[in-house]
């Protein structure tokens, strides 16, 4: 029997999790150019076609048919525990666990979760967060133990190099874009058994929200597609209010339970490390040359739609960017992104009409969503998911991002670093692209390394989708983007060839900085928008 067939009847057993394991991987050259496997985790996969060519068939997934009268009469669903509310959703051996990430490294449910399963002696759970944290180390011994089988969904810090590094050897990791988790719920790639969601303030039927209580952490975006598409819901909340909760961001409907506990996070925590303006001449200079050359290539006007990052560059850019708005008496339409009080700032000043927010990273942020009516959470469905019918980056007049890599064909790789070590997640990076000017805001060199490459380590964006590459040595636009080079051919900006940055910084460090060592055994894959596997990441070894 062929290996194809093998795998083929280990998904057909069910046993998806073991299909994939330990099995020699057949790799096949995508439309990018990289060898990706065409079976992950028991699945047969489609390798990257290429931009906007992939045209998925079927139908949108489906849950079991539920009836109201199997629930509590009174809309009472509280369990005493977060134990009792596992046993109750029937946790068993080989399941996937859904979780989200909104508290970001100050989550404290998760690893509770695997501690529960633990103790009850559960083994094989596929654990599928919309991001890990490095509060989620502890997951590394329910990894080793057996409790965990894999993990697919973004990587931050330890369980990234810990995958790296061949450890998690009984599954690929598996990295989605949070727009690309979304659709692969929703398009039925991944089936979600129990997804266990923190709201900061619930009632006893399960509607919940994250704008207040002891633990408010924003809105909870991340959260909406487990609670349509998941079998089973539990709530756990540390603030039970009175039925009706409201606004809603969880919608009691879907909840099968309620959990009432001391704490579910540390609202403290959600702030990113990077949430401060930076004060680094390069860094600022960057910044400003982001905002002259939206400037220069004629891209602002009234009601300008935007998104940028909660990085220290990406908010001296918003800075700089207010600065000529203001001078011009331009007001800018809906900003986007994951808010921090620099943003709140902008709307309580009258410079925008909205903020739509899909992830708060400061409680300032918090504070201004439970307050201002313009203030407006975001939904994936809305801003990212692929599979719908259009999406609002679209309608994004420009967007801010940054990179770990870029290489001369405008590839980008935000997961890897140039040693191949996976360290960060995907977010909605890969989704943003799709706006009408992306640009990356990135450093020529970082910790000594240069950051623009003859070929990025890890694909995660391909190159055909970044419009401008700006570092402090220069502007590169993408020769595919005729109209803005046309736009400042006569401006006063540093328009360069990225060629010509990445020699100037070649001959600084004393050469082309050597390829990575990376083993021959891949250990994870990142998707592409539409599901298709854009690259492989490869082991690291130690």
């Amino acid at each position: 029997m062929s290996e194809e067939q093998n795998q083929k009847e280990g998904a057909s057993e069910g046993n998806l999790h073991e299909a994939n394991a330990g099995a020699s991987q057949k790799l096949e050259m995508n439309a990018a150019g990289r060898m990706v496997p065409t079976w992950v985790n028991g699945k047969e996969k489609i390798p990257f076609k290429g931009v906007n060519k992939h045209r998925p068939s079927g139908k949108k997934a489906a849950t079991a048919i539920h009836t109201s009268i199997d629930y509590p009469a009174d809309g009472n669903k509280v369990v005493k525990s977060l134990e009792e509310a596992l046993k109750l959703c029937g946790l068993k051996d080989g399941m996937t666990i859904s979780t989200h990430h909104h508290f970001r490294n100050g989550d404290l449910i998760s690893n509770m979760v695997f501690d529960i399963a633990a103790k009850m002696g559960i083994k094989n759970l596929l654990w599928f967060p919309s991001a890990s944290f490095p509060c989620h180390e502890p997951q590394i011994q329910h990894m080793l133990d057996g409790v965990i089988h894999h993990i697919e969904g973004s990587m931050n810090g330890p369980l990234g190099d810990f995958a790296s590094k061949g450890k998690m050897t009984k599954g690929l990791a598996v990295l989605r874009s949070h727009g690309g988790r979304y659709r692969a719920i929703q398009d039925g790639d991944i089936h979600i058994d129990i997804a266990v969601l923190a709201a900061p303030t619930a009632d006893e039927f399960g509607n919940g929200n994250g704008l207040n209580g002891p633990s408010a952490c924003g809105p909870l975006a991340y959260a909406k597609a487990d609670t349509i598409w998941a079998d089973k819901v539990i709530v756990v909340t540390d603030n039970l209010i009175p039925f009706p909760c409201q606004p809603l961001d969880i919608i009691g409907n879907f909840v099968d339970f309620v959990v009432q506990m001391d704490k579910i996070g540390d609202p403290e925590k959600i702030v990113s490390g990077t949430t401060n303006v930076t004060k680094s001449p390069d860094r600022l200079l960057i910044a400003e040359y982001c905002a002259k050359f939206l400037e220069g290539a004629g891209l602002l006007h009234d009601h300008f739609n935007f998104q940028a990052g909660a990085g220290g560059t990406s908010l001296a850019f918003v800075k700089y960017l207010m600065d000529i708005m203001k001078a011009r008496n331009i007001r800018a339409g809906a900003i986007v992104g994951g808010v921090t009080e620099h943003m709140v700032k902008i709307l309580e000043d009258g410079m925008a009409d909205f903020i739509l927010d899909g992830q708060s990273f400061d409680l300032e942020a918090v504070r201004s969503m439970r307050e201002n009516p313009r203030h407006i959470a975001a939904n994936l469905l809305t801003c990212y998911d692929f599979h719908s019918k259009g999406n609002t980056t679209t309608l994004m007049d420009a967007i801010v991002l940054g990179a770990t890599e870029v290489d001369l064909n405008f590839n980008a790789n935000v997961v890897t670093h140039s040693d191949g070590r996976m360290l960060h997640g995907i977010g909605g990076w890969q989704n943003c692209l799709y706006a009408k000017c992306t640009i990356l805001a990135v450093p020529s060199v970082r910790d000594r390394m240069p950051v623009i490459r003859d070929e990025v380590t890890t694909l995660v964006g391909p190159g055909e989708l970044v419009d401008v590459i700006i570092t402090e040595r220069g502007i590169a636009i993408n020769p595919l983007r005729k109209d803005l080079l046309e736009a400042t051919k006569n401006s006063s900006l540093p328009i360069r060839t990225i060629q010509e940055i990445m020699d100037e910084v070649h001959e600084l460090v004393g050469g082309a900085p050597e390829k990575p060592k990376l083993g021959n055994k891949v250990i994870g894959v990142v998707e592409w928008v539409d599901g298709t596997i854009l690259d492989s990441i490869w082991e690291v070894p130690e």
